[in-house]
């Protein structure tokens, strides 16, 4: 696990190194960009006409039941999100992953590898805060099987939808949550998709995050978890993050996640 721990923090380093030079000689007047990681609640906010917004990053999760434990690595997280008009963007992501699993302390031979379903989705810009009524965005996403790896592969298309609310609470505070519905891995039954996330800006560049989040399946249990993590703005265009949570009901021992997001003009401004 050191390893490749290793291995994502060089690869984001890099990363960061390269558009941090880029942004210093570039800087948006746009304000610093507004990000839907780490945390699972999507903003309402679109990526304005003319921008590139990337958002990537790498995490670690287990759970252990018994004497059986399962690990995966997610090595990309990469959302691309592309301002198409002043409420429309279109958003596309891909995952690579890893699975192991482990029984009574010995790694079994069989692990699983490969990228997930490509996400294939928009977001739309419903209305702006206004007194009691919060900011509202509304996003849509299919989930393609044939761009799956082998490991990964469901036989029907995903799909999810939700509402995203925010509230502005003080100059340094805000309140946002999601309300929406997914069908995924081949379930027929619907899961209801909840977030509730609070952020609180430390500095103007550091800001704190705390989440609640789930999924309740139609005919199954609910799943209910929670996060929380730090962002750092090292320009308005390039922003990291970090992230630790955990489930509260079984299905996750741990989370680690950490990432970085940054924001190129698709033409010349």
């Amino acid at each position: 696990m050191s390893m490749k721990l290793t291995n994502l923090k060089i690869t984001l380093i890099a990363i960061t190194l390269s558009f941090s030079a880029f942004s210093q000689e570039n800087e948006s007047a746009l304000g610093a960009l507004i990000t839907d990681r780490p945390d699972a609640t999507e903003s309402p906010n679109t990526i304005p006409t003319g921008y590139i917004q990337v958002e990537t990053g790498s995490f670690y999760e287990s759970f252990k039941d018994q004497n059986i434990k399962n690990e995966t690595f997610t090595y990309n997280t990469t959302l691309v999100r592309l301002g198409l008009l002043d409420n429309l963007e279109l958003r596309l992501g891909w995952d690579f992953l890893e699975g192991t699993t482990t029984i009574g302390g010995n790694k079994l031979n069989n692990v699983t590898s490969g990228f997930n379903p490509l996400l294939l989705g928009t977001k739309i810009y419903i209305a702006e805060e206004k007194g009691l009524r919060p900011e509202i965005g509304f996003l849509a996403h299919l989930y393609l099987p044939f761009t799956a790896s082998k490991d990964y592969k469901p036989e029907t298309t995903g799909v999810d939808f939700r509402f995203s609310f925010a509230h502005t609470l003080s100059k340094k505070s805000s309140l946002s949550y999601n309300l929406g519905a997914q069908w995924r891995n081949d379930s027929p039954e619907a899961a209801y998709v909840y977030t509730l996330s609070y952020g609180l800006g430390l500095t103007e560049k550091l800001g704190f995050y705390a989440e609640l989040y789930g999924d309740l399946p139609e005919n199954n249990k609910a799943n209910h978890l929670w996060d929380a993590g730090l962002t750092y703005l090292i320009s308005d265009n390039v922003q990291l993050d970090a992230t630790i949570g955990s489930s509260i009901t079984e299905g996750q021992d741990i989370l680690l996640s950490a990432g970085v997001s940054f924001r190129l003009p698709t033409r010349k401004q």
